[in-house]
């Protein structure tokens, strides 16, 4: 077979193939090089020379060849070797059996071809470079024209060291390797067809393999190893447990974690705190002016001034009470178990609603009654508190009760008036004296110890009654300094009729009197319903001769059930109906003798306490 001559030209490496117009036949020349002709963007062909040498394989050289593209200063692939600043080629997709790429090293010549076949000399194509048009239909025989030189004829411009062969040099058949196609395998012949018109760039061309066949993209960047040419090490499993996988997972889970505590810190200090700003609550702007003066403010501020608490020490104890301001002179009404302890010379203390204090004296005092008076000297100011008619007070009326509970100076209460004629007997002595006897007016006000002797005023801040007892919860009834289990809610208090009059007495006479029947009854027999006259004190009568009821026409052994046609349940009962009323007043009392009642009229007559 004819050799080229030794002078003809060597194409540079810049050289690209061309279609010829009008054909789709490509000219194939002695050295292997596919001439760009007629190739769409390329530019014209130049003026060719006639080749060096006879053969039928020689084709024309062009004299001059001008390069499709302008020569590349810094060898940049996958026109020249590597320059310093080449480009990491890109990530590549896979492909299904890709064309090895240009300069991939190949099997020495000998090497069995697919299929398990050894052709003595086989000779397999050049890899073409990118861009470069392939024959459509395989490789041409050997010995045609512009085909691969005969066995054992050294190909021109054949790299001397082996690797990668010089540009358009055939090379020896490859072991079977996935994705290159056998010895003599038709290759698919691909048009180029640039994004924009002018320019030409790697990714601009699309490059098909037909094998066996099917169409596959030829990509001149991909690499040995890729689909279709090897395993590929894993990098990690597919169900993201890999070392990949596992480290978002533990990184997923830490932000979690620290999302989880800082979101409880976070509620937790606004559910102890309320939120992060500072704490502002809402308030009204002060309101002056004065209260109406029956409301309880209105009360309490006109009654405050007129109110004293009372410091007594003596030689029977000490005690604390309350008491109010009677007149301008001086005097104060208070309960007499308040100042008991004072008639042997002890020391009463008199403190003001402003908190002055002075020294009082007692002017006088009656048990049965339960009532006092203290007076003042040299003490100007005083607010003395208007007195009321307890006779006209209704049940359900509101009251408002003052005095200093467990020594609390000023302490009002209010409540209303719960009933009226209450027969209390308080007080007393272990040898039954002093005991008092009151028709009392019941109030739910609280009343404490200490609230002895403090007054009990209407919505008009008139005294109406002198509180004096309370019905504890641990039983028993007594003055509301005895009593020291707290109010229930059962206070009572001296109507401030009778009140009046005994303070009258006890100011001008120093003592006060009692109206009377002039009988004695026996207060410890209960098993009647009535008070049954009789059972007086050694050899005194049930029926004092000249009295009320001798008069009347009564006589001892007498049951009296009804004063004023209320009903009467025992003695106590009779002495409170009676102390309600004064001397000189007159009852109309109901008599049951032998089985028969009838009613007896009398005039109260006068006794004292002594």
């Amino acid at each position: 077979m004819d050799e080229s001559s030794g002078s003809e030209p060597r194409p540079k490496w810049w050289n690209r193939p061309r279609r010829n117009a009008g054909s789709d036949d490509v000219i194939v020349g002695a050295t292997g090089e596919v001439s760009a002709r007629d190739v769409p963007g390329a530019p014209a062909e130049p003026e060719e020379v006639p080749p060096q040498g006879t053969g039928s394989g020689q084709s024309r050289v062009p004299a001059a060849a001008t390069p499709l593209h302008p020569e590349d200063p810094y060898g940049t692939p996958p026109y020249g070797g590597p320059g310093p600043w080449a480009l990491a080629p890109p990530v590549q997709h896979p492909r299904a059996q890709p064309t090895p790429a240009h300069g991939v090293p190949v099997p020495p010549p000998g090497s069995t071809p697919p299929g398990g076949v050894h052709t003595v000399g086989a000779h397999v194509p050049p890899t073409p470079a990118h861009g470069t048009a392939v024959p459509p239909h395989g490789t041409p025989a050997h010995g045609v024209p512009g085909g691969t030189p005969s066995h054992g004829t050294p190909a021109p411009g054949a790299h001397p060291h082996p690797g990668t062969p010089a540009h358009g040099t055939g090379v020896p058949p490859a072991p079977p390797v996935p994705g290159t196609p056998a010895h003599g395998t038709g290759v698919a012949a691909v048009a180029h067809t640039p994004q924009h018109p002018g320019k030409h760039s790697p990714g601009d061309a699309s490059h098909a393999s037909h094998t066996g066949g099917g169409q596959h993209r030829y990509d001149p960047w991909a690499v040995p190893g890729g689909p279709g040419e090897g395993p590929t090490p894993p990098t990690g499993s597919g169900d993201g447990r890999g070392p990949r996988g596992r480290t978002l997972l533990v990184g997923a889970l830490l932000v979690a974690l620290l999302a989880g505590a800082v979101g409880g810190a976070v509620g937790m200090y606004v559910e102890r705190n309320g939120g992060f700003g500072r704490v502002s609550l809402s308030q009204p702007a002060g309101e002056g002016g004065d209260r109406p003066k029956d409301s309880v403010a209105g009360i309490a501020a006109s009654t405050l001034p007129g109110v004293v608490t009372l410091h007594v020490r003596g030689g029977s104890g000490q005690s604390t009470g309350t008491g109010f301001v009677l007149d301008d002179k001086g005097h104060i009404l208070t309960n007499h178990h308040v100042v008991r302890s004072a008639a042997q010379g002890g020391r009463i203390g008199v403190t003001f609603n402003g908190g002055e204090t002075v020294r009082g004296r007692l002017v006088g005092g009656d048990g049965g009654y339960d009532l006092a008076v203290v007076k003042v000297d040299r003490v100007d100011g005083l607010r003395p508190l208007p007195l009321g008619n307890s006779e006209s007070v209704q049940v359900g009326d509101p009251v408002v009760a003052i005095g200093s509970p467990f020594d609390l100076a000023g302490t009002v209460t209010t409540g209303i008036i719960s009933a009226k004629e209450r027969p209390v007997t308080a007080g007393g002595r272990g040898d039954g004296t002093d005991i008092s006897y009151v028709n009392a007016l019941q109030t739910d006000a609280p009343i404490n110890p200490g609230n002895s002797g403090g007054p009990l005023v209407d919505t008009r801040g008139r005294v109406v009654g002198v509180n004096t007892a309370i019905r504890s919860g641990e039983g028993g009834g007594g003055g509301a300094d005895e009593q020291r289990g707290g109010s229930v809610g059962l206070g009572f208090a001296i109507p401030v009729n009778q009140a009046k009059r005994v303070a009258e007495e006890l100011i001008n006479d120093g003592r006060a009197t009692h109206p009377v029947i002039g009988v004695s009854v026996d207060i410890a027999d209960q098993s009647e319903e009535g008070a049954r006259v009789g059972g007086g004190e050694g050899d005194q009568p049930g029926v004092v001769p000249g009295g009320p009821a001798d008069d009347a026409g009564m006589k001892e052994g007498d049951l009296i059930t009804a004063v004023d046609g209320a009903r009467v349940r025992s003695g106590e009962e009779l002495i409170v109906k009676i102390r309600s009323h004064k001397p000189g007043d007159e009852l109309e009392l109901t008599v049951e003798r032998g089985g028969k009642e009838r009613s007896v009229k009398l005039t109260l007559g006068s006794g004292s306490s002594g």
